[in-house]
């Protein structure tokens, strides 16, 4: 609840997850790709999409990324 412009517990605990989960998405998906194989230089790609699109090269990487990884 916001009263007179502060803001109240509730909200600060939800800013502080939200915020914490997009801070630590793109360092799960850039040590996902670091520790992958993938085939030509789809790995320097994926690297370069996460660091300078971060929430959004982190989601994109985890939808379609992890399908272009070398199979072991």
């Amino acid at each position: 609840m916001i009263l007179l412009g502060f803001i109240g517990p509730q909200e600060l605990i939800l800013i502080l997850i939200i915020s914490l989960f997009l801070f630590i998405l793109p360092i799960i998906a850039l040590v996902n790709i670091i520790r992958s194989e993938f085939t030509g230089n789809n790995k320097i790609v994926w690297v370069l999409i996460v660091i300078f699109f971060n929430i959004i090269g982190s989601i994109l990487y985890f939808l379609m990324g992890k399908n272009q990884k070398v199979k072991n």
